[in-house]
């Protein structure tokens, strides 16, 4: 669309095409809002996207965020979004080697499957029974605090009371989370695969007493009321194609290309001024919602920006021409890597890489997690592909803060690549190299990105893929009702950052919408 066809005024201008500002969108435009989105790039979808990175190949990748667990079914339901989630029948594989044998822990395929890969690996049901007891707790917590997100914001004591579970409220409210997998479990693998949903974009240690792991350990077994992370079929890029033309059929204007650089309001009205390549223009509002992050919305009201919080992963995306065979001859490649693959996540070595991260080094053994989204999705691969055999892997890499790429970011970034891949070949029975497919020019399929790659990207400040640090699910000194207020009444922040933000969710846009709605005139 042109500069021109933006002026006027709009119940409400959303900055950002995002996931979450797509949702408010179609939220409010179902409600006979008028409503414009403007996005800079020339594409909707902010990092819930899907793209063919690999030249000449057609592989569509979810190329940033990539599983889906905190989308609430109430919003998929309320826009009636056309967009399918598939389970995965495997949670995660965990390769270790123990007395010089090639080993590891699978947790799926059924519970009496997954009780004798306990045993094997131990030795006892120990272990087996305190993963049930201790996921039976956060599986009550979740169906209780799950449904809380799409509501007003709890106080604190409101939420306790509806966890109604003074250990679970402690464990993972009130004192550092490696607290309890310590007194819980005495297997250091067991140990590290529990640890990770803590660690995941969170530069933090299993004691850290700002509790910073805990809330992210939180964020990660409520989604759903189950905890369970599925795979989008189609790719991420079929979420926000399905929500962008759900806020186009309710009557969303979306303007792509279209840069907001500055928003200007009293507190009943506001102007907002974008930027496209033909120069600049200027659009009326009663209520603006800002997608984007908490330093751009402070940029573009004038406000002084918050520190940003560094993210602290590798992202790293490939196509590969078959599976490697693994070293641990008693698990199929095919389930190990349908699941979460664990690598050099013991919970030694996690807080051996975050000593080693905190000090500014790269971690000797960085850990990362894997998955192939193509075993339970063969859709996002062009049918030739499929039948020939390739697959998709994406890894994620914890422990790597933005500082540590400061001096020379593409060195590191390389440097850190071929380390992270080193760890995995330690428990494959052929290099992955062998395995990685090449483009139409013949270079391998294999792309990363650091957080300060993210930034640059996706104006992720630091590279944080949750914008800041993640906050408490209930109200704090300032959060408003919605956790979406700002100190401008009629501007309202509907991105990761918001309080209940982070994560694929559309959770801070359907509550941006909804204070918007029940507001006053609304």
């Amino acid at each position: 669309m042109s500069a021109h066809e933006t002026h006027g005024t709009y119940d409400a201008v959303i900055v950002g095409g995002g996931h979450n500002g797509l949702v408010a969108a179609a939220y409010l435009a179902r409600a006979g809002r008028s409503v414009l989105v403007l996005e800079r790039l020339d594409h909707t979808g902010g990092a819930a996207v899907s793209t063919r990175p690999f030249a000449g190949v057609d592989a569509r990748l979810s190329r940033y965020s990539y599983l889906v667990s905190l989308l609430p079914r109430k919003i998929v339901q309320d826009l009636g979004l056309d967009f399918r989630l598939r389970t995965r029948t495997i949670s995660s594989y965990t390769p270790v080697e123990r007395d010089g044998v090639p080993t590891g822990l699978l947790v799926g395929g059924g519970e009496e499957r997954t009780r004798e890969a306990f045993a094997r690996l131990t030795g006892s049901e120990r272990e087996w029974e305190a993963w049930q007891r201790f996921y039976g707790m956060t599986g009550r917590l979740a169906r209780r605090v799950f449904p809380t997100l799409t509501e007003p914001l709890p106080t604190r004591e409101e939420l306790r009371r509806r966890v109604d579970d003074e250990e679970a409220w402690r464990i993972l409210f009130e004192e550092p989370i490696g607290v309890a997998v310590e007194d819980r479990f005495a297997d250091d693998l067991v140990r590290g695969v529990v640890l990770t949903d803590a660690l995941i974009g969170t530069f933090a240690d299993a004691h850290d007493p700002s509790l910073a792991q805990n809330r992210c350990f939180l964020y990660h077994v409520i989604g759903g009321g189950t905890g369970d992370w599925d795979v989008p079929v189609g790719g991420m890029g079929a979420l926000t194609d399905a929500l962008a033309a759900a806020a186009h059929r309710a009557g969303a204007v979306i303007a792509t290309g279209h840069e907001a650089v500055r928003v200007a309001s009293d507190g009943r009205s506001a102007e907002v001024t974008y930027r496209t390549r033909n120069g600049e223009g200027t659009v009326g509002a009663r209520h603006v919602l800002v997608g984007a992050s908490p330093q751009a919305l402070a940029t573009l009201t004038g406000d002084t920006p918050p520190e940003p919080a560094e993210g602290a992963q590798l992202k790293v995306n490939m196509l590969l021409e078959r599976l490697p065979r693994l070293r641990d001859t008693s698990v199929d490649p095919r389930e190990a890597f349908s699941g979460t693959f664990h690598i050099a996540e013991g919970y030694e070595q996690l807080a051996t890489a975050h000593a080693r991260a905190a000090a500014g080094e790269l971690p000797a053994a960085p850990p990362s997690e894997i998955y192939c989204h193509s075993l339970t999705d063969p859709t996002i691969l062009a049918p030739d592909l499929v039948e020939r055999g390739y697959q998709t892997l994406t890894l994620f890499g914890l422990h790597t803060p933005a500082r540590l790429f400061a001096r020379d970011n593409d060195a590191v970034r390389d440097e850190l690549l071929k380390s992270t891949l080193a760890q995995l070949d330690a428990h494959l029975a052929e290099p992955l190299a062998d395995c990685l497919a090449t483009d139409a020019e013949g270079r391998p399929c294999i792309e990363a990105k650091t957080p300060l790659d993210l930034e640059r990207d996706l104006r992720l400040p630091g590279g944080n893929i949750f914008h800041r640090t993640l906050s408490w699910p209930y109200a704090q000194e300032g959060t408003g009702r919605w956790g979406v207020e700002t100190r401008h009444a009629n501007v309202l922040l509907c991105g990761a950052g918001a309080v209940r933000g982070g994560g694929v969710s559309g959770v801070p846009g359907h509550n941006a919408a909804m204070a918007v709605l029940e507001g006053p005139g609304g």
